[in-house]
């Protein structure tokens, strides 16, 4: 494990290692499924029904906030932060001569920021993709731009004003809208760097105090991206992937109108996201539990027609969602703590990952069948330096 040193400021070391980072071919892999993935995704949302509010963003906010709207975005579990949808759009709009790197080296910041900020920052209501996001997006659009790394770990500190961002907008506009703010910030802090704007880079130090993180957990050793990416199966937040799973685990389940009681046994810690207990729009019904339960009976594979307002709505999935009953354990520090028990009617199924978490990854024919399903079609000729000019295309 290798921590910054005493003596020099977080932001100097972040700078330093992403400045000197040379990744390696399994690096490179990630990069290449983080394309493809928040390509895919962003495609998916094109016509979504807040698109036009992103139009107000720039051009990395409006890709990011697109990336990441439906929560069909992948994730890095230790950080609980989506990093793709922040640092992907970041370096497709810089460019460079070599965007693959700066993603890695601002994902691989973001990664470490996050993880540094713990599961106490996040489970006290903060959404890290944003507190962490903004710093990450200013290495990536710096490294893009060919910054020295004195120029890298000033533009860190000139994100921080714009590290916020907490989970209350969960359920609305202003989640994917906070991570575009992040991914603009990002860039505009990395802009003035260059044009020679002045800042301490301390002020990452004291902000990492005041929002509670640790900084003897900022770990420079590694992969770019340590512990790799989560792919989701389902386009909703990654606390639902475990339940909807377990559920699609069942042995013969009842049908749905013959469901009376429905037990859910989970650690805390995978509930802490889920707000929405009675969801009356698509958007809340991404952070529900008990919904999530009910359109994993109702559709068996929920896509994105589950997680429309009038779907959330059925009377059949109301119903269901009164039948949701949830023991929470005490303890746990992410989401895929432990493992999670569906009870329906007296049938049971354990699961501990779901379908694309790192222990459990998806496969190149998997990703390309979910590519399918984003109705992107075959994406195997983008490249990072093809992909910006499409996305502006469409």
């Amino acid at each position: 494990m290798r921590t910054a040193t005493a003596g020099r400021s977080l932001a100097d070391a972040l700078a330093r290692w992403a400045t000197e980072f040379d990744p390696s071919e399994d690096d490179l892999a990630l990069a290449r499924r983080a394309l493809l993935d928040t390509l895919g995704v962003t495609f998916a949302a094109r016509e979504h029904e807040l698109a036009p509010l992103f139009e107000q963003l720039g051009e990395p906010g409006r890709w990011a906030a697109l990336a990441h709207v439906l929560d069909y975005d992948d994730l890095h579990l230790p950080s609980t932060t989506h990093v793709s949808a922040v640092c992907v759009p970041v370096a497709l709009s810089v460019g460079g001569e070599d965007p693959a790197r700066a993603y890695l080296a601002g994902a691989g910041v973001m990664a470490r920021l996050g993880t540094a900020l713990g599961w106490r920052h996040y489970s006290a209501g903060w959404h890290a993709t944003c507190t962490a996001g903004a710093p990450g997006a200013a290495v990536t659009a710096a490294v893009a731009a060919g910054l020295d790394a004195d120029a890298v770990s000033t533009a860190i500190a000139l994100a921080i004003p714009a590290a916020g961002g907490v989970q209350r907008a969960f359920g609305t506009a202003a989640k994917a809208l906070g991570v575009g703010f992040a991914a603009d910030a990002g860039v505009r802090a990395a802009k003035l760097a260059e044009a020679g704007a002045s800042a301490d880079p301390r002020a990452l130090d004291q902000w990492l105090a005041l929002v509670g993180g640790d900084p003897e957990a900022l770990d420079l050793s590694g992969p770019g991206v340590p512990g790799g990416l989560a792919i989701k199966p389902y386009p909703c937040c990654y606390a639902l992937q475990r339940p909807i799973a377990a559920v699609a685990d069942l042995a013969d389940p009842p049908a749905p109108d013959r469901v009376r009681r429905t037990t859910v046994r989970t650690p805390a810690a995978s509930l802490a996201p889920l707000i929405h207990h009675a969801p009356q729009t698509g958007l809340e019904g991404k952070f529900s539990l008990e919904y999530g339960i009910a359109a994993a009976l109702l559709d068996r594979n929920p896509g994105f027609d589950s997680f429309s307002d009038a779907a959330v709505r059925r009377p059949e999935a109301v119903r269901l969602m009164e039948t949701v009953e949830v023991e929470a354990t005490d303890g746990g520090d992410h989401l895929l703590t432990g493992v999670v028990e569906i009870e329906i009617d007296g049938v049971r199924a354990t699961l501990a990952l779901p379908p694309g978490a790192p222990g459990r990854p998806v496969t190149d024919e998997e990703l390309g069948t979910k590519l399918e399903l984003c109705g992107a079609g075959d994406l195997a000729d983008l490249t990072w330096e093809s992909a910006a000019p499409w996305l502006r295309s469409i």
